[in-house]
Parts: C-alpha cells; structure tokens; sequence
C-alpha cells in the first residue's frame, strides 16, 4: 500500500485527507484500546471508539461513525500505520468499495502518521497521567471528556488559536 501523503498533513478543505490509528491503555490488569479519525483539514477527531479489542471490525465501527458524521468516503485519502487491523486485505477491500483511497505509512515508522500520533501524546499527557486513575469508568469518562474537550475548546496555534469545530465553522464554505 502505497503512502499518498508523504508527511503532507495540510489538507485545505474538509474530507480530503484523513489518518487513523489506535492506542493503548493499560489499568492494572486490564487493556482498554482507543480508535480514532481525525481530518487534516482542522485536526477534528470525527469519529472515535472505545473498546476492549483492537481488531478489524473495531477500526471498521470508527470509521463508520466518522463516514455517519461527514459525507461520502468518495475521494478521501485515508492513511493508518501497518498494523494488523488495517492490513488486513478484507477491511481494505471495504474501505475501497466505500470510497477512500487507502494510505500507510512506512513500515516502523511513526513519523509518517505524525499528527495522530501527536493527538494521542497530548490525550495522555493532558488527560490521564496526571490524574491517579483508578476504575475503568473512569477512564472511560476521562477519554469521552477529552476528545469532546479537544474538538470544541482546545485551542490550537495552527488553527490560529481557535478549536476545531471553531475552526471548520469559522471556514466552511
């Protein structure tokens, strides 16, 4: 698969270019994983999942609720690492029937899908380290409370210095 964005994270309208990966938390025992979409054009996450399996069916869910949220997937570059989940030839085959015009980065290296990996560093940093989690809810909770957080108060300088969905409203065409 081939990498159509080449570290070009600037899309200049909504619904051209967007990345997706998962991360992981582990409380105590316990593993819980977060998928999320996020559109270049203003860094909005658009559709994200909680679960406790990170596989196929679980990236699919997400993206299903980002295509729910937005229009058509006609067109949209769509760019993930080489994990298993994206890999594997059934959701590209339905990622390709829908639309998207499928995207990876190069094996091992993070760099190519830096602005997710980004988003999910500050998420961490700003929502859970700090912060002596102790139940699964709670986490939960903390996750819910962030992306929404994220999306319509967290200021951004590239965006200059308004949120996302300020961002998206204040350009829409």
């Amino acid at each position: 698969m081939p990498n159509l964005l080449e570290r070009d994270f600037s899309a200049n309208e909504p619904d051209t270019k967007w990345v997706t990966d998962i991360t992981e938390f582990t409380l105590f025992d316990k593993k819980l994983y977060v998928s999320a979409v996020m559109d270049l054009y203003n860094k909005e996450i658009i559709g994200y999942q909680i679960g406790n399996f990170p596989d196929k069916l679980f990236v699919m869910k997400t993206i299903k609720i980002a295509l729910d949220k937005r229009k058509d997937a006609d067109g949209v570059i769509l760019h993930s690492d080489r994990g298993s989940q994206y890999t594997s030839r059934v959701l590209q085959d339905t990622l390709e029937s829908l639309g998207f015009r499928l995207s990876m980065s190069r094996a091992g290296n993070p760099y190519d899908n830096a602005c997710i990996e980004s988003f999910f560093s500050h998420f961490k940093t700003e929502a859970i380290y700090p912060y002596d989690v102790q139940f699964l809810e709670e986490l939960e909770q903390r996750i819910v409370e962030y992306i929404k957080f994220y999306n319509n108060e967290r200021r951004q300088k590239k965006l200059g210095k308004q949120s996302p969905i300020n961002f998206r409203l204040q350009n829409a065409a």
